[in-house]
Order: structure tokens, then C-alpha cells, then sequence
């Protein structure tokens, strides 16, 4: 079965829409997913599904979160394979190394509008090194991501779709879960 990382948007930030990650947990495996393990308290599963569609566990997870929960955020699927595929082509690769925590990955519910990188170039023009690629933004920041104007909501609204950040920190931690998981992935 492959392995896939589903990624919630908007949960457990400043005590706002609190998901504890046993019921996160409880939640995929109620769904019918396998090997379920959460990372950290800002929405991130790892698990095994049947359906090799990632494009259709979004929705699965929203709607089961809305139900369960109470409220309906927006959820990123990437496959294991792909989140490999986004570490090996990360623009920044010696920020990886040596500044990791300042190296963010980004995860869009969408394929943003082909002039959105221009379009936010000429809306922001801050230290921030920023490239996009396919359902994928990358982001530095060279001087810390609290600091910075460079937020979520400025993203989404010069991309046109949502997405949730990660540092690059936990990007590697979620391909160790998915890998002992199933190496193969």
C-alpha cells in the first residue's frame, strides 16, 4: 500500500482549532488507513492507504474532521514519493544543511496561476528567496519566520491557493516516519 502524509491546515495555532493527535490518529484509522503516526501537534500524519489517488484524501479527511470535530480545514496529501521528490529538487539545498529551520516547505491545495511568482514578487520584496514548483512553494527566511511579513495569508492571497508550511526540520522528520513505514515508499 503506499504511504502517504496528510498535512492540516490552520490546527493547534495560538489554542485555536484543537485537534489532539490520538484523535487525529483515531480519525485516519476510522477512514480505513493502516500504519497511522502522528509528527509533532501541527498536523501531520503519516499512514498506509488502499486508494493510490491522493487527489480524493483530502476531501475524506475534511469531511471526517468536520463531523468528528467540528470544523473543516483545509488538508494536502503528498505521497511519500513525492515528498522525496520535494527534498531532492529543493532549490536551496545549502540552507538545508546549514539553516534548516529557516527553510520552509510549503504544501498547496492547487497548482497556483502561472504569473503567481511574479505576481508576488511585485507585492512583496522582502529578504525572503521564494520558488515555486507545481504544488510546492519554497521559501527561505534568512531572518526567521516570526519576524517576517512574509506570512501564510500573503502567500495564499498572491498565489490564489491555500497551502500549510512546514520547516524543512519536519519535512525530514515526516520522510524518516513515512521510510520506517515502508522503505520502499
Amino acid at each position: 500500500m503506499p504511504v502517504f502524509v496528510s498535512l492540516i491546515r490552520g490546527i493547534n495555532v495560538g489554542g485555536n482549532k484543537l485537534i489532539k493527535m490520538d484523535a487525529l490518529k483515531a480519525l485516519h484509522e476510522g477512514l480505513g488507513f493502516e500504519d497511522v503516526k502522528t509528527l509533532l501537534a501541527s498536523g501531520n500524519v503519516v499512514f498506509t492507504a488502499r486508494d493510490k489517488d491522493r487527489k480524493k484524501l483530502p476531501g475524506a479527511i475534511e469531511a471526517a474532521i468536520e463531523k468528528e470535530i467540528g470544523f473543516r480545514p483545509t488538508v494536502m496529501v503528498r505521497s511519500a514519493m513525492e515528498l522525496k521528490a520535494i527534498a531532492e529538487r529543493n532549490p536551496f539545498a545549502k540552507m538545508a544543511k546549514t539553516n534548516p529551520g529557516h527553510l520552509v516547505w510549503m504544501a498547496l491545495a492547487g497548482k497556483p496561476h502561472s504569473d503567481a511568482q511574479a505576481r508576488l514578487a511585485r507585492a512583496y520584496s522582502g529578504p525572503e528567496e521564494i520558488e515555486i514548483v507545481g504544488e510546492d512553494a519554497y521559501i527561505t527566511y534568512p531572518n526567521g519566520i516570526g519576524r517576517s511579513k512574509l506570512t501564510n495569508a500573503l502567500l495564499e492571497k498572491h498565489l490564489g491557493v491555500a497551502g500549510t508550511a512546514r520547516n524543512w526540520n519536519t519535512l525530514t522528520k515526516l520522510l524518516v516516519v513515512a521510510d520506517a513505514i515502508d522503505p520502499r515508499a
